[in-house]
Order: C-alpha cells, then sequence, then structure tokens
C-alpha cells in the first residue's frame, strides 16, 4: 500500500469515527432542544457560543490548524442551531397585542421558529400556557420611560408560570396615519396608555386628543379601519409598514433611550449550572414579610449577606389584602449553588410567601 492510500484509509477511519460522534453530538443537541421548548429558552445563545469557542480552541495543540478548528467550531454550532430550530418548529408562543406590536417582535426576535398566537390581554396570554395550551407567553416586564408593567407584575406574583429569558427591544414611536391624512390634518392620536405616555411632550406640543387603545399595532389597526386623516396612531414603522399606513413622523419618543424588557414565561423552571458562574446571571423573587417593624429590612440583609446584589426592587398592592404588599426582586448571581439554596431557607423562615420566579442570564439573544 502507498503512503497516499494509507493516509486516505486512515481519513476514512477518522471520518467514520467523526460520522459516530456527529450523531451522537446532534441526539444530543435535539435533548437541548426539547428542553429549551419546554422551559422557554432561545435556540441561540451567544454568550455560551463564545464561551465554547474560547475553551475548545484551547484543545488544538498545533498553532498552524487552530484558526481552522475555531471555524469548524463555529460550524458545527450553526448546524446544532439549525437542528435545534427544526426540533422547535411548531413550538406555540403566546403573546398580547398584535402582529406588529412591540411583544410581537420580541416573541419573533427570541424564537424566530415558533408559531406565534396573540391574545388580547396579558392574563389571557399567561393562562394559556398555564393551562398547557401554548409553551411559552412573552410579556413586558417593565419599559426604561414608564416603569414597570403593573398587570404583569401581579401575574408573577399569583401566577404558576416562570421566566427563564430576558430580553431588551428598543421602543422607536412614530406617528402613523392613513392615506390622505398629512402632519396638519392631525387632531387626534391613538395608542397604548405606556405609548401616549411615553410620547407626553409632543402630543402636548401638537395640541392633540388622545385615545386610549389595549396595544400599539391594534391601535394602528384601528386607525387603518377608521380611514380619518385627522385620526393618526402611535407606533412603530414595522408597524405601519404591516397595517398599509404612512409614516407621518419618526423618533416622537419624549426619550430617545427607550426600551422595554419582555419576558418568556413557561411552566417549567430553568436551573443554570451551580459551576461556571456567568457575569450576566439574575434572577427573580417575589415575597410577602410579616406586617412588623423591620421585616422587609430582615429581607433585604439577608439577601445582601450572601453576596447578592439587587438591581430592582418593587411594591405591589395584593389585589386581596387591602393595604398589603408584595416584594418584587431582580438580582444579579446563580442561585442554584448552595449559598442560594441557603438564602432561600433563611428567607422561607421570614416570609410569609416566597416564590422563586426564574433564573436567566442578561442578554442571551441578539
Amino acid at each position: 500500500m502507498s503512503e497516499l492510500e494509507n493516509s486516505r484509509k486512515r481519513i476514512n477511519s477518522i471520518d467514520a469515527e467523526m460520522a459516530r460522534l456527529f450523531e451522537e453530538r446532534m441526539q444530543v443537541s435535539r435533548e437541548i432542544a426539547e428542553y429549551k421548548r419546554s422551559h422557554g429558552l432561545s435556540v441561540r445563545d451567544p454568550a455560551r457560543e463564545a464561551e465554547m469557542i474560547s475553551r475548545n480552541r484551547g484543545l488544538v495543540k498545533e498553532q498552524a490548524v487552530e484558526g481552522y478548528y475555531v471555524q469548524f467550531l463555529r460550524d458545527i454550532i450553526d448546524l446544532s442551531c439549525d437542528y435545534q430550530s427544526q426540533v422547535m418548529h411548531g413550538m406555540r408562543v403566546t403573546y398580547s397585542g398584535t402582529e406588529g406590536a412591540y411583544a410581537y417582535m420580541a416573541a419573533k426576535r427570541m424564537f424566530p421558529e415558533a408559531e406565534l398566537s396573540a391574545f388580547p390581554d396579558f392574563t389571557e396570554a399567561y393562562r394559556a400556557v398555564e393551562r398547557g395550551e401554548y409553551d411559552c407567553a412573552v410579556l413586558p416586564l417593565e419599559n426604561s420611560y414608564a416603569g414597570e408593567v403593573g398587570a404583569v407584575m401581579d401575574l408573577i406574583f399569583s401566577g404558576d408560570l416562570y421566566v427563564n429569558q430576558v430580553v431588551d427591544v428598543s421602543i422607536n414611536h412614530s406617528l402613523i396615519a392613513g392615506e390622505g391624512a398629512t402632519p396638519d390634518s392631525i387632531r387626534k392620536v391613538v395608542s397604548h396608555p405606556q405609548a401616549l405616555q411615553q410620547c407626553a411632550d409632543y402630543i402636548h406640543r401638537h395640541g392633540y386628543e388622545t385615545l386610549t387603545y389595549s396595544n400599539t399595532a391594534l391601535a394602528a389597526r384601528y386607525v387603518k379601519e377608521l380611514g380619518d386623516p385627522t385620526v393618526a396612531a402611535i407606533a412603530s414603522d414595522e408597524t405601519a409598514s404591516l397595517f398599509g399606513l404612512k409614516v407621518l413622523d419618526t423618533e416622537i419618543n419624549d426619550s430617545k433611550n427607550n426600551t422595554t424588557r419582555f419576558a418568556a414565561f413557561s411552566r417549567a423552571r430553568n436551573r443554570p449550572l451551580a459551576s461556571g458562574k456567568r457575569e450576566d446571571e439574575n434572577f427573580i423573587l417575589v415575597f410577602t414579610v410579616q406586617n412588623q417593624a423591620g421585616s422587609l429590612a430582615g429581607a433585604l440583609n439577608i439577601i445582601g449577606a450572601h453576596g447578592f446584589n439587587m438591581r430592582n426592587l418593587r411594591s405591589r398592592p395584593m389585589k386581596d389584602l387591602q393595604w398589603n404588599y408584595y416584594f418584587y426582586i431582580e438580582a444579579e448571581g446563580n442561585i442554584n449553588t448552595e449559598n442560594g439554596r441557603d438564602m432561600l431557607r433563611e428567607l422561607s423562615a421570614l416570609c410569609a410567601k416566597l416564590k422563586l420566579v426564574g433564573s436567566y442570564y442578561a442578554g442571551n439573544v441578539q
């Protein structure tokens, strides 16, 4: 056997082993996809992919081929993600509003392979997932300008779903209207109350009347169907394109740094590994404390004593108990560690109700 034939024989043997390992890897990718589907996680996680490439490139000892191996890893990741997208095809995701709404954009960004269904309000979308009719619900947590979305906060406290993913969506409002409308013809604007609030200065300067609607995209559809050149909607440019409306003015937000955080809610809670800490790990807690002096301070001290940095603390009135409140906290760190479990045990002794809403990586979708 010639040297060339011998080398080709070795290549064939290596290829056969690689084919076996490839099948095994793709089977594990399928298992990961099924986990992501049940836990409301996106296919792609750029931080995880970058960490894997950084770690695995060190396995190659020959510097001349390291770059080729990195490209091989990227290709394998892309193939695995494509396969996971196929496995997750048909995943059913709910959101509040209609096609073209910011919630629709957030859901499409998190789950591009999913079947998206709109519900008229947050509660119906949330309950549909609780009943098992859908895999996941994408709902807003808060806006950087208008604050938290109280109705969603209340669902978090009273409901059974978990948050495993949070993404930021930039909000850029435009003034959009139908045929025959001009900037001078508009007398009334229609939109969601938060969108109207976010554009309050613009509305005041132009002397517009306002009409509230349950959703920015639904407001746009209303304007389209109304066909009145004196009525415009406040929504996104994408919404204008979707409903065949024209953009009369852009970036009419009072604040140009306007972002809404959307969460993916599912019936199962994701549990990140206790090891391999990532800097972007976060968790959400809701709880009540005894109505006595120092109870809230005691709970906050426990969280701080365990080294978790609180980045968000809010209180909300409890619907069934007048002048009683529950508390919502987001904190940085991995709660799925022994330290995190110790903290939860200590809080349980102090809190009348305690719920770990979920863990998530900040900015895990691009």
